[in-house]
């Protein structure tokens, strides 16, 4: 799947199978929210994103409409991806919202937030991932945050 904000310049890529894992694994912890760390790399121009791989947190919060994720015990895989060729790296966060819509909560964009103002994330644009699913559908969205602004990427 590719997908682009034609007005910024960018595209996120991310292959299907990677999608459906996600997915999947979010539903297994249906009605709770769930989520994880999102990995890949960026082109020589850094207009391009290729989403590669997921991280799950060890540790973790979660209720209907809550998902709260520690970093414990992540440094390790985030050293062995950067260690990769091409080098991957930590590039944002993918949560699930059951029975709801992958729209960006007041909660989602404080985490953003927190994520841009944490000197240790290292990352200016994060990726944010959000699906949204009932019994019957899944809809995701991917967003990106840039310039002071969260924007949704589209289909390319």
């Amino acid at each position: 799947m590719i997908l682009g904000i034609d007005k910024l310049g960018l595209s996120l890529e991310a292959n299907d199978e990677l999608l459906n894992s996600i997915v999947e694994i979010g539903k297994s912890h249906y009605p709770n929210e769930f989520g994880g760390f999102l990995i890949g790399n960026y082109s020589d121009d850094n207009k391009r994103l290729h989403i590669t791989d997921m991280i799950l947190p060890e540790n973790f919060k979660a209720s209907r409409y809550f998902f709260e994720r520690t970093t414990k015990g992540i440094d390790k895989f985030l050293v062995n991806y950067y260690k990769e060729t091409p080098k991957k790296f930590y590039v944002g966060e993918w949560h699930t919202h059951p029975d709801n819509s992958p729209i960006p909560s007041f909660t989602d964009i404080s985490a953003i937030n927190a994520i841009i103002n944490n000197q240790n994330a290292c990352l200016v644009n994060p990726v944010l991932l959000i699906i949204g699913y009932s019994k019957t559908q899944v809809n995701f969205e991917f967003y990106v945050y840039f310039e002071n602004k969260l924007y949704k990427y589209g289909t390319c």
